[in-house]
């Protein structure tokens, strides 16, 4: 399944006990729908308030190919859990497909109103900074980004398990560029990253400090620099999370 969502009512995707959740809320209705239990894997978790598009999820299904109606299913799960999550496109895959580990590629998109006067029918998904930004700096300080990197500055590390390694922070980074979108006068600039995976908080600590380069506060020749210095007391702010759209998820 291709799944859009609305994160701002949602803890994250991931599952978790206690709390709601969009892959929490899209398991419990295809259990309801399809009438068996269901794991989904998905192919990137986003944090609590972050939205998607492109998010893709794969489940397994007792009900053989020739009973299973991939136009109803759809139907009924947008019934139950849209418009807050709502499921684009539904399909067959082959037997061993695995949404997280079949993924070669992801992108993101952050979103960032840049004018004086807020709009309240984008505060839910951009970030506004009512100060003026400059978008060729910010240009310029996402070429150090490309290619295979240490993120370690850019990532919030994880504890690794008991007896375990820690885990590495060395992705790739494909493309990574701004690019001003939407009407004139609206002032919306539009962050776009992909890369063949992403730490945990990635993507908001990028955005956050090339914002702060936008803004003057640091130079976009000092990026290099930050991004060897594999501390994340070394880079900026870590972009709010309402800002951020998991836009695509690239297959072999």
């Amino acid at each position: 399944m291709r799944v859009a969502y609305d994160g701002s009512g949602f803890a994250g995707f991931a599952p978790n006990p206690g709390v709601v959740t969009v892959g929490g809320t899209l398991a419990t209705t295809l259990e309801r729908v399809l009438r068996h239990p269901v794991t989904l894997t998905c192919a990137g978790r986003t944090d609590a308030g972050v939205h998607g598009w492109g998010q893709v999820v794969s489940f397994d299904t007792t009900l053989e190919p020739e009973a299973l109606d991939l136009a109803a299913l759809r139907r009924s799960v947008n019934g139950l859990c849209g418009p807050a999550v709502v499921v684009r496109d539904v399909e067959l895959a082959e037997d061993d497909f695995d949404a997280r580990f079949w993924a070669k590629s992801r992108t993101y998109r952050y979103t960032v109103l840049n004018r004086a006067v807020p709009d309240p029918f984008l505060a839910a998904t951009t970030w506004h900074v009512p100060a003026p930004l400059e978008l060729g700096a910010m240009r310029l300080a996402c070429d150090p980004f490309i290619g295979e990197h240490d993120f370690s500055s850019f990532c919030r590390r994880p504890k690794p398990a008991a007896g375990e390694p820690p885990a590495t922070l060395v992705r790739r980074v494909v493309s990574a560029r701004w690019d001003e979108v939407g009407e004139p006068g609206r002032r919306l600039l539009r962050f776009e990253i992909t890369a063949n995976a992403f730490c945990h908080q990635m993507v908001r600590s990028i955005a956050g400090t090339l914002v702060e380069v936008g803004l003057g506060k640091r130079s976009a020749g000092s990026l290099m620099g930050t991004l060897r210095a594999r501390d994340r007391a070394t880079a900026g702010q870590l972009a709010p999370p309402h800002g951020l759209c998991l836009w695509e998820v690239g297959y072999p």
